[in-house]
């Protein structure tokens, strides 16, 4: 994700804007505006330049734990658009949900996610993310991605119950699925062992075989039913 590559206007998930309509999704109703970072107005009185924010009063301004924030590094230098496109190629979340995730498990406190601190930081935090956020933005875009999931979550049993797929397309399925997740641990800086790697897979296999059986049981109550 160079973030060379051209991108068609026109997808349904738009690129990070630097306008009041950033922190939205083409599915949301619009009213979590994102902040600007223009709103903050160097003051003609000192002498400086109006617009032009001091770097070093700037840099003061950002919390500790920001600054030491090491998620998404790999990704310095990237363009939105090149990490919305990649996500959407394989998977359901857009590159804002899938950062603001992130960072709301990161900054989740014993009362709650810090979302001031994120909205405001978040250029800060993520390197393709250009525009600071406020709090009901970075609130709608984590509950985007909670349904999301759970949308994903519902089709993928579906399909896996309704006997579409043969074992061994479940398993290429589950196969491209966790190699993507892994991807964007990795991306992200997360430290997956061996151990954690397995473990995960392991909770998944397992999953996948109460899928497969109450799906058999399904079938042979139905084909029962159908010769009674």
């Amino acid at each position: 994700m160079d973030g060379n590559e051209a991108v068609d206007r026109s997808d349904a998930d738009r690129r990070e804007r630097t306008d009041q309509s950033a922190g939205t999704d083409d599915d949301s109703s619009g009213d979590a505006a994102a902040s600007t970072a223009g709103d903050e107005r160097a003051d003609d009185s000192d002498g400086s330049m109006p617009g032009v924010p001091d770097p070093e009063s700037a840099a003061n301004d950002v919390p500790e734990d920001v600054q030491k924030y090491a998620r998404f590094t790999k990704m310095d230098g990237a363009q939105y658009d090149r990490v919305n496109e990649f996500l959407r190629d394989r998977t359901y979340i857009t590159a804002r949900e899938w950062a603001i995730a992130r960072l709301c498990s990161d900054f989740r406190t014993e009362t709650g996610v810090e979302m001031t601190k994120i909205g405001e930081n978040l250029p800060e935090l993520v390197p393709f993310m250009t525009d600071t956020y406020s709090p009901q933005a970075v609130n709608q875009a984590r509950s985007s991605f909670e349904d999301k999931v759970r949308t994903a979550g519902a089709t993928f049993l579906y399909g896996a119950m309704c006997d579409f797929f043969t074992a061994e397309e479940l398993d290429d399925v589950m196969y491209e699925a966790t190699e993507v997740a892994k991807f964007l641990l990795e991306v992200e800086g997360v430290d997956l062992s061996v151990e954690d790697e397995l473990e995960a897979e392991e909770r998944i296999s397992s999953v996948m075989r109460e899928v497969r059986e109450a799906s058999e049981e399904l079938r042979a109550e139905d084909l029962a039913d159908g010769d009674a």
